[in-house]
């Protein structure tokens, strides 16, 4: 007699998700979206790199979480958190002007995210970089950026979003600008706060990260980064900031925040040689966009197969 598997319940309820018609709608508005996205980089003659999965560098990130690395060969090598020294690097080019990246992420996050409907241990993100630009550019860059997609998805997913029961407001130019600095005085949850309250996207502005985000010229810890905010609760959608390129400057940031040196060796000669570009960028995940585009609270909603921190992988 032939054993039959038994099936555990959890199981159907991600079948039924995956097979859902409301998947169909979401999947559709997520092809729209980056179709709008691929659009516009092209219209700006952005390039399009391939993304780095495995490397001997990534992003340490301003945040605790699970290492993810792998031995090959007797080295070690680090599962993708960003691609932000990549792209840096990727400008040492003197014709490369820009380049964008829909990149892989490996980002193990502690238990206490799990309940947060925005964290994701895997997910996909928009990663751009321009050469030779201030934080302003790059805002104007995204605020487009944003507006275009919005439009093309509220104009070509219409039967979608109404199944969804989703109404798209598309914000105007330019967005509002707040300072961290003055935010913090509603407590550590601003970010939360501020955007529950708000109805169109928002900048952040002028807060500490890591090493490779760059403070103020002339020393006055003013901080020349930014994180643009969605409305409605949706909490935060980019980070991105100009970057640190001196080789002192880039050590004496590591040493403040605890970064220890001798893990970036190669990245750290390339500045100390002077090979390293001014450049300003940021990153964005598809999947918070895809979840403030179709509203949905649970950002493993939009996902058919989602990894949320410290739950069972199934599938």
């Amino acid at each position: 007699m032939k054993t039959m598997l038994k099936i555990e319940k959890p199981i159907h309820k991600i079948a039924d998700k995956i097979s859902s018609k409301e998947m169909d709608a979401i999947l559709r508005i997520q092809s729209c979206a980056l179709k709008a996205i691929h659009d516009f980089m092209y219209s700006r003659e952005i390039l399009q790199l391939m993304p780095v999965m495995l490397s001997t560098i990534t992003d340490p990130l301003c945040h605790s979480v699970y290492d993810a690395k792998i031995k090959y060969m007797e080295q070690e090598l680090m599962l993708t958190k960003s691609m932000i020294l990549h792209k840096q690097m990727a400008l040492m080019s003197d014709s490369r002007k820009a380049i964008y990246i829909i990149s892989p992420n490996i980002r193990l996050e502690k238990e206490e995210c799990k309940d947060s409907g925005r964290h994701l241990i895997e997910f996909s993100q928009v990663d751009f970089e321009f050469k030779d630009v201030k934080k302003e550019f790059i805002k104007d860059f995204m605020e487009d950026l944003f507006i275009s997609v919005i439009s093309r998805v509220k104009e070509d997913c219409k039967k979608e979003l109404e199944a969804l029961g989703r109404d798209l407001v598309i914000p105007t130019k330019p967005f509002a600008r707040i300072s961290t600095k003055d935010a913090i005085r509603l407590g550590e949850e601003f970010e939360t706060i501020l955007s529950e309250k708000a109805t169109e996207p928002f900048w952040l502005l002028d807060h500490e990260r890591e090493f490779y985000d760059k403070e103020h010229e002339e020393k006055s810890k003013v901080y020349l980064n930014y994180d643009l905010v969605y409305p409605e609760g949706f909490g935060e959608a980019l980070s991105g900031g100009e970057r640190e390129h001196e080789h002192e400057k880039i050590i004496e940031r590591m040493i403040r925040s605890g970064t220890k040196p001798e893990h970036y060796t190669e990245y750290l000669e390339l500045a100390k040689h002077g090979k390293l570009p001014k450049t300003a960028g940021g990153g964005f995940g598809v999947e918070r966009l895809l979840r403030f585009l179709t509203g949905k609270k649970d950002i493993a909603d939009v996902c058919l197969f989602a990894k949320k921190p410290g739950m069972k992988v199934l599938i």
